[in-house]
């Protein structure tokens, strides 16, 4: 009987004929193969699924996406640094501030830093951290419906895509985008170039863009000075810059500060000692120590200026250009001080206006002294202060800080005329400004000092004669108060200030320094149907026959026009040509006053190439620009120079020869004979007053009718200073305020400290001229006991004869000069301008 069997290999249990052993194994191994066909098939479809997918998502989310390749060129904004000529800051000019510093050049503290705090994976993924995004995905399931912004997985290269290709967009999209692109990106770019990007272009918070510039904002560094605790802060702030800012919220800065510094450690970029030592550190970070940079805002702003009319806006606030300026802080400053102190010294001249305006002195009145606006162009030493009680000598003052002091009756006599007690100027609640009281040796003595803005404004300009470098410009009282730059914008008229170049085309023309011109009446005709013109002698006096030396030196309006009549006003306006002090000048005889309008930079410049020989310069503020890769783009200086690229240090060689290609615009010994000519306009003429400094100078008064522009132009042998003083609105500065009494002495007080400790240079004599001793009245050689005589310059050839007399007067030459053109006749109309007077 067969047996019955509950079971066999093959899983049956009422067989009628046992299996074999190979049947069973058949059978399973069949069964398996079904199952791992199923398994594949269903895992082909899953991969094809997936792979369609992903294609999906690359074909649909690569369209429109941005040119990365743009990146392996990229130039970020960056900051463009404006320097002074002895290398300290002047200005900065950014849309975003930013230090570039390329990859090799940052420290390896930094950048393990950012890849521990950022991106742990960095140098070995490719693009995208598949890891990281996992742990992101979970976690935002997790906060789901909880309102937490979503965690991001993005690596360094996704956020350089992000930052420069892409948007801040919070969406999967943008992240897909930003994915796809990283990937592109590491394929075609280093793992070091796109470091590089991104530690340049990151936002670090205060208004630092890049790490170098981060670096100089918190911690008053550079880059390759940082410790392990400030470099890790640094590498905290890219998630959230305001949300980790150690002065708002110093212990959140502190805890992710520590914890980048526990990356570190784990990563093995530091010991773990090294990470408990800089844990344990305080974060400490410093204002930016600008204490080595210089302020020179109208000289910053001319120089902004003309770099956006040589490269435009976007050269200037993103190329990183290095500009080397001309400017010398010493002089800067010196012009800022004496330009301010001569403006307020005419402003005192004319008497005190009144408070600025009035408080309640009862309570707490320093807290409403502190909250009154303060007025612009206020000087640094000056303080606002509440007159709380005034007797007769003297007001009790109060500060927004609740210090008081006393004003004495003896500082305010100049308000107004008669003052005798301090109830006639001053009463309880007036808000005034003063300045800490000084002695008569000029020390403090715990008093105050009533000050005021003063209404008038003016501009003070140096300039290097010999190459047009603009060493200093001060373009009113106050750029904060007005950015108008009255140095290079103001169109003044110059008045007698451009009377040298009328006299240099007369000698130009055959005169000599010596040569006589009628000081008397003259009457011009201006034209059919218009008025006779007749210009007076500031002092309406006449001299009669007068040498051109003292024509100058006294500046005589009647002399000047009847010699510009003379010559030609052509001449004269060629002279004011090519000196670039005016171009296409009408020919009206008032011209020859300074009826025509220029501006103190043209007039500065016209000085400087008589004092350097009459060579043509062109003035500059810029010195040198390079862009950021320090390659020069710009130079003043273009004259070749052979043995200039070797020399590194000087070591007793001989310096090297570089030619002078400065153009001749005039004989340099004419030109000299205007320079002798106006060092006597100090010696004595208009300007007596700079005598006192006892070195070789020269310049000229300058002032126009009803005396609404005042000037001196003066010069050493090296240095040529240009003072302007007027209203905006040009309006009469008052009765006897003139060039002499205004301008003089901004420019002697300058020259004073510029010149201090510098040896005494004589002016420079061209060869061609000798001195002769001559009669000053006559111009004629000097006899045994004349009086007085002086050593007047001629070129050779042109000394005065022995007896004889040129004059021009109203029948013209009387004894003509040598190579006076014969028959010269006036060029000119004598138009309506209103000329200069002194």
């Amino acid at each position: 009987m067969p047996r019955a069997v509950t079971g066999n290999c093959c899983g049956s249990i009422h067989n009628r004929f046992p299996p074999t052993p190979d049947l069973c194994h058949i059978r399973a191994m069949r069964w398996l193969l079904y199952t791992f066909l199923a398994l594949f098939s269903l895992g082909l479809l899953g991969l094809v699924a997936m792979v369609g997918g992903a294609f999906y998502i690359v074909s649909t989310y690569s369209q429109d996406l941005p040119d990365y390749n743009q990146l392996k060129d990229y130039r970020p904004p960056v900051v463009t640094r404006i320097y002074a000529g002895d290398g300290r800051l002047v200005a900065e000019y950014a849309e975003e501030k930013r230090v570039f510093v390329p990859i090799d050049s940052v420290p390896g503290i930094v950048k393990h830093s950012f890849i521990a705090a950022e991106d742990k994976n960095f140098y070995s993924h490719s693009g995208v951290d598949y890891m990281a995004v996992g742990r992101a995905i979970l976690s935002n399931l997790k906060n789901h419906g909880s309102g937490r912004r979503p965690v991001g997985a993005s690596t360094i290269t996704q956020q350089v895509a992000k930052n420069f290709l892409l948007t801040n967009e919070v969406s999967y999209k943008r992240k897909i985008r930003e994915a796809i692109l990283a990937y592109r990106m590491e394929k075609a770019m280093s793992k070091d170039r796109l470091l590089e990007l991104y530690l340049n272009e990151i936002y670090l918070g205060q208004g630092a863009y890049g790490v170098a510039a981060a670096s100089l904002n918190y911690f008053d560094k550079p880059l390759n000075q940082l410790e392990i605790e400030e470099a890790a802060f640094l590498a905290s702030l890219p998630k959230a810059p305001n949300n980790y800012n150690p002065q708002l919220h110093p212990e959140a800065a502190l805890t992710r500060r520590n914890w980048v510094i526990g990356r570190l450690a784990e990563d093995g970029y530091i010991t773990k000692s090294q990470a408990e030592i800089a844990q344990a550190k305080p974060l400490l970070v410093v204002d930016r120590d600008n204490s080595g940079a210089f302020d020179a805002p109208y000289f910053a702003e001319e120089v902004r200026r003309e770099i956006v009319a040589r490269y435009g806006a976007e050269s200037l606030y993103e190329g990183g250009l290095a500009v080397r300026t001309s400017v010398d802080p010493r002089l800067q400053a010196l012009a800022e001080e004496t330009l301010r102190d001569g403006l307020e010294a005419y402003d005192r001249r004319h008497g005190w206006r009144k408070p600025l305006g009035r408080l309640d002195v009862s309570g707490e009145w320093a807290a409403r002294l502190k909250d009154f606006m303060r007025p612009a162009g206020m000087r640094k030493d000056w303080k606002l202060a509440l007159v709380l009680g005034v007797s007769q000598d003297k007001a009790l003052l109060g500060f927004a800080d609740q210090s008081q002091g006393p004003l004495p009756l003896t500082d305010v006599a100049w308000t107004k005329p008669g003052l005798t007690s301090m109830r006639q100027l001053l009463q309880d609640g007036d808000v005034i400004l003063v300045a800490p009281g000084k002695d008569k040796d000029g020390h403090p003595d715990n008093t105050w000092s009533l000050r005021q803005i003063p209404l008038i404004s003016g501009a003070l300009m140096a300039m290097d004669p010999h190459t047009g470098r603009v060493l200093a410009i001060q373009g009113g009282w106050s750029y904060g108060q007005s950015e108008f730059d009255r140095a290079t914008q103001a169109l003044r008229q110059p008045g007698s200030s451009f009377k040298p170049f009328v006299y240099l085309a007369a000698l130009e023309n055959g005169f000599t320094p010596a040569s006589l011109v009628q000081d008397a009446p003259f009457v011009g005709d201006q034209g059919p149907g218009m008025p006779k013109w007749a210009p007076k002698n500031y002092h309406e006096d006449f001299l009669g026959p007068t040498t051109l030396r003292v024509g100058v030196e006294k500046s005589r309006n009647l002399m000047t026009v009847r010699l510009a009549h003379f010559i030609g006003m052509d001449k004269v306006a060629d002279v004011a040509s090519r000196f670039g002090v005016m171009d296409n000048m009408p020919h009206y005889l008032s011209y020859s006053l300074g009826a025509g309008e220029t501006t103190l930079l043209r007039l500065t410049t016209g000085y400087a190439q008589l004092v350097n020989g009459g060579k043509k310069i062109t003035p500059t503020f810029i010195d040198r620009i390079q862009d950021r890769r320090g390659q020069t783009v710009f130079a003043h200086d273009t004259r070749p120079c052979q043995d200039c690229g070797d020399l590194i240090e000087w070591n007793g060689q001989n310096a090297p020869v570089v030619p002078d290609e400065r153009p001749q615009i005039a004989d340099a010994r004419n030109v000299y004979q205007i320079v002798s000519i106006l060092e006597g306009v100090i010696q004595r003429g208009t300007a007596t007053p700079i005598r006192e400094l006892n070195r070789p100078l020269a310049g000229k008064t300058g002032t126009t009718n009803d005396s609404k522009d005042t000037w001196f132009m003066g010069f050493s042998p090296d240095l040529v200073v240009g003072v302007f003083v007027g209203f905006d609105e040009p309006r009469t500065m008052g009765r006897r305020e003139t060039g002499a009494t205004v301008a003089v002495p901004i420019f002697k007080a300058f020259m004073a400290e510029a010149l201090k400790d510098q040896p005494a240079i004589p002016f420079r004599v061209p060869p061609g001229l000798h001195q002769v001793l001559i009669n000053a009245r006559t111009g004629q050689r000097a006899q045994p006991g004349d009086v007085p005589t002086l050593w007047e310059a001629f070129i050779d050839g042109t000394e005065p004869n022995e007896g004889s007399t040129t004059v021009l007067d109203e029948e013209g030459v009387t004894s003509a000069p040598p190579a006076l053109p014969q028959g010269a006749e006036g060029a000119g109309q004598a138009g309506t301008g209103t000329g200069g007077i002194y």
